[in-house]
């Protein structure tokens, strides 16, 4: 379904009750009584999951799988599957220039790639209450699957052209795989970059900043938002950088301290976050979810229309809905309230 998501966003900047937004979409494996690994492959159940998961919570938007192996698969990269967790790249596909060189950009559909949009073709054909974000990995994150993350950290310094030639490659992928979501029916895509939240502000300018700039401007317009994801510990001494990707939104890990994030973002952007995925969300108690959100809501919340409360990454397959009902439950706790 098409929406106007600028009118979107600044919806939901300016209502002054919030629809929470978290990254929530491997957790429905429970309810459609399947695999990781099957859902993984399959586009109709990754749409169904999709459905259930907006028919079971009041989420602002339904959100696709966060699956970062995909787009390393696309290029080549070893996959392991395990039962229950989400898939993960093993090795490293690319060592020094000449391999870097040589590396060949897939197209849209290698791998499962194709299975990917087709599951946002099928969920935006089915779910029309709320937007649907499809999601890809972001460059310096893709480099770092592609070259090994700890070699990565080392070419850095190392082999600095090595790592900038894949980054190009990377970023030319996945602003066409962002296009072939948008095309599908997206409404949006969140850009997940964590890796480049291990680097210092200096080298996230130099090795992800132009590159997610160049992926968002490519891609996003009225009808199209680009959400910028960074769960690691140094995003937030690296806003400035951030906000020059020329993203919509900004999604924070539950590592940032949130009200200090929201002090340095401009009053148009969107920022959310961040509930610990795991300590709470999958290894936490409903009241513990309660509190936790209620508390960030309490310290964030006031002062900035422009905050909207979700979980600090992507939320794990084994989190219990007792504990994602807990969340929303306190959403609206807190709303009501004020």
């Amino acid at each position: 379904m098409k929406w106007d998501m600028r009118a979107w966003k600044d919806a939901l900047i300016a209502s002054p009750v919030k629809r929470a937004l978290p990254l929530l979409s491997f957790p429905c494996v429970s309810l459609l009584g399947v695999t990781v690994e099957e859902l993984v492959q399959s586009a109709a159940l990754q749409a169904r999951g999709m459905a259930l998961v907006a028919d079971k919570v009041p989420a602002s938007a339904a959100v696709g799988m966060m699956d970062l192996s995909v787009e390393a698969e696309a290029f080549g990269a070893a996959v392991r599957f395990q039962r229950g967790e989400v898939p993960t790249v093993t090795g490293a596909l690319v060592r020094g220039m000449e391999a870097a060189q040589a590396l060949r950009v897939p197209p849209v559909g290698a791998g499962r790639t194709g299975v990917y949009v087709q599951a946002v073709r099928e969920a935006a054909a089915i779910i029309h209450d709320r937007p649907v974000l499809a999601g890809v990995i972001g460059p310096f994150s893709l480099a770092g699957r592609l070259m090994g993350v700890t070699d990565v950290m080392t070419d850095l310094y190392d082999e600095p052209e090595a790592v900038h030639e894949v980054l190009a490659k990377a970023a030319d992928f996945v602003t066409r795989y962002a296009l072939a979501f948008r095309e599908a029916g997206a409404n949006g895509v969140v850009i997940a970059e964590p890796l480049a939240g291990l680097l210092s502000p200096a080298l996230a300018e130099e090795f992800s900043e132009p590159y997610v700039r160049q992926i968002a401007r490519a891609v996003r317009d009225g009808g199209f938002l680009a959400v910028y994801h960074n769960c690691g510990n140094s995003a937030p001494r690296m806003i400035p950088s951030i906000l020059r990707t020329g993203c919509d939104a900004f999604h924070f890990g539950d590592t940032a301290d949130m009200p200090a994030v929201l002090a340095q973002m401009p009053p148009d952007a969107l920022v959310l976050g961040n509930v610990s995925p795991s300590a709470q969300f999958a290894g936490g108690t409903p009241e513990g979810v309660r509190a936790a959100t209620l508390d960030l809501l309490r310290s964030c919340a006031p002062g900035h229309p422009n905050y909207v409360v979700s979980s600090g990454c992507d939320i794990p397959p084994s989190a219990p809905w007792e504990n994602i009902l807990a969340f929303f439950g306190a959403v609206q706790e807190y709303y009501q309230a004020v």
